[in-house]
């Protein structure tokens, strides 16, 4: 390419329209599904459009389709079983080091966003007892997990139909990786390698999918990295993590097998939630295992001012030949929208270490990882992609001088 192209890491803020269907079916009302399809439809076709008149050049269906990031996975295999089961902390959350350090921080951010959720959903979040058993939900594998890719197929019809006519570089779809699908546990595989790899065959069905389709392939694996700070927290070794985590990159790894590495993205961040981040992993600790994925495109945060400096690291790490790194030169941590020269300095920087030709412009990650969590409001969330693009351009204009293509 002659320029730096624009792109983000997948999910999009819904539309009403979506949320009132979703909102029906988590209030266990019956939903009209030829509207629910249409409404579907519309909302892709809306958020594809409003990408590409924004300048975003390498787009996505904003994931309307999904539940969330991670457990739409589950709703599409069988031999998984919902369940409420006894918590010690009634928090679906992983433990971290984070937690630990800012607790007074963590029950109000936990009880703020539960509050936001049940509210846009029409219910009223239950009270956690002080006293007494406590209950989350968790998805138990109780038998063999078998993959139904109806609904993907619909999402991929849909993103087919959205992207004609629509001028854009190329698209993508987002999927979950091995390691990220979490609050899944197992009671019908005989050892953790056996289900690893069982939820990586459903993972592949997906994978191979969408890249026969003429789409690229996002892998998105937060709790790959994130998953360090978990097993620190509760007394673990770094080797005890990387043991844990080597399983599920080489489970990644079988997914992808077979599919040609220039339609694969992978995307790892450090979380997404707005908290303090103080226990976050170093990249330099981590970068091994991420290249290890075999992938072209690797979306890495940028933005987030916890790990902006980890640019530095790249002047120590030899970046493979023909990869391309994704910085999050935006992030869905702040409802700051940032400057152009600033997304343009940040890829500009960049780009002196490992070539113009190896950086895109993206996102730290999504700004709505579940239907009713977005992260910022929706026109912050087209501002900030909007800077996104800008900055791409500002950045191709000093790169690449008076020849630059935009």
């Amino acid at each position: 390419m002659d320029r730096i192209l624009s792109t983000h890491a997948g999910s999009i803020i819904r539309p009403q329209s979506l949320l009132d269907f979703s909102a029906q079916a988590e209030r266990g009302e019956a939903i009209d599904e030829k509207a629910y399809g249409e409404a579907l439809q519309e909302a892709v076709n809306d958020v594809v459009r409003r990408q590409a008149e924004i300048g975003i050049d390498v787009v996505d269906d904003g994931e309307m389709g999904k539940s969330s990031w991670i457990t739409y996975l589950y709703e599409r295999t069988s031999g998984i079983e919902p369940r409420m089961v006894e918590s010690e902390t009634g928090r679906v959350y992983p433990p971290s080091r984070d937690r630990i350090a800012f607790p007074e921080f963590y029950v109000e951010h936990d009880k703020q966003q539960a509050e936001e959720i049940f509210e846009a959903m029409g219910m009223v979040a239950p009270d956690t007892p002080e006293d007494g058993p406590k209950f989350v939900k968790r998805y138990i594998v109780t038998g063999p997990l078998e993959y139904d890719r109806s609904a993907l197929d619909r999402d991929i019809e849909n993103f087919k139909q959205a992207l004609e006519g629509v001028d854009v570089t190329e698209a993508f779809l987002p999927v979950v990786a091995p390691a990220s699908a979490y609050w899944l546990d197992n009671e019908h595989y005989e050892s953790e390698e056996d289900f690893v790899f069982a939820l990586a065959d459903v993972l592949r069905q997906e994978y191979k999918a969408i890249v026969d389709a003429g789409f690229l392939l996002q892998v998105d694996d937060a709790v790959l990295v994130h998953e360090y700070d978990s097993v620190l927290s509760e007394g673990g070794s770094i080797e005890d993590y990387r043991r844990w985590a080597e399983l599920r990159v080489e489970a990644t790894n079988h997914a992808l097998e077979g599919l040609p590495e220039d339609s694969i993205r992978y995307h790892v961040c450090h979380g997404s939630w707005h908290g303090p981040h103080a226990f976050d992993p170093p990249l330099k600790d981590v970068i091994d295992l991420v290249l290890r994925v075999k992938a072209r495109y690797y979306l890495i945060e940028m933005a987030n001012p916890r790990h902006e400096h980890e640019w530095q690291i790249w002047e120590d790490v030899e970046l493979p030949d023909e990869k391309v790194l994704v910085p999050g030169v935006v992030t869905h941590h702040t409802n700051v929208v940032e400057h152009p020269e600033v997304v343009a300095q940040r890829l500009v920087r960049l780009a002196g270490v490992v070539g113009r030709e190896r950086v895109m412009g993206g996102t730290d990650c999504g700004f709505a990882q579940g239907a009713f969590l977005r992260r910022v409001h929706p026109s912050i969330q087209w501002a900030k992609l909007e800077a996104l693009a800008e900055g791409t351009r500002l950045a191709t204009k000093q790169l690449w001088g008076a020849k630059a293509a935009v």
